[in-house]
């Protein structure tokens, strides 16, 4: 079952134009995979010189690793836990833009490590061709450091 975009702005902090993730297509207590279109908007929040840089990828897989926190923890008594990227690491970007790329986004974020202070996730951002193919368009890592427990609705 998917989670489209009403699901993910209830349960992460960016709300309207920057939420940037359409569709949350599968996860589990490890990874999250999400789609995107908005790379395409040319309103997009991100926009600047009237391009979406690459590094923008960046900001698409924080919000799959917020979506994926958001998902785990549904399940925990523990409640939601809002995340400050601390660490942008090891990051490879394959092009200049995003607005150039056709084909709607897949935002892959896995988790590597969590603790109660902090959370690391691998990702990758790919372009889905009209051929069922997707090509990397970026990836790198996350460093999120949690604060205290929160509902997971008003994260």
């Amino acid at each position: 079952m998917t989670l489209g975009r009403d699901w993910i702005e209830a349960h992460v902090p960016q709300k309207e134009g920057m939420c940037l993730l359409d569709e949350v297509l599968a996860w589990d207590g490890e990874q999250v995979l999400c789609r995107s279109g908005t790379h395409r908007l040319c309103d997009h929040p991100l926009r600047a010189h009237e391009q979406l840089g690459s590094a923008c990828a960046i900001e698409y897989a924080a919000q799959a690793a917020a979506v994926h926190g958001a998902l785990c923890a549904a399940g925990s008594s523990d409640g939601a836990r809002i995340g400050v990227l601390t660490s942008v690491r090891g990051v490879e970007l394959t092009v200049g833009r995003l607005d150039t790329i056709p084909g709607d986004l897949l935002v892959h974020a896995r988790r590597i490590q969590s603790d109660a202070h902090s959370a690391l996730y691998a990702f990758v951002v790919s372009e889905q061709r009209a051929s069922g193919q997707s090509v990397a368009l970026a990836q790198g890592r996350l460093s999120f450091w949690l604060d205290a427990a929160l509902d997971a609705g008003s994260a």
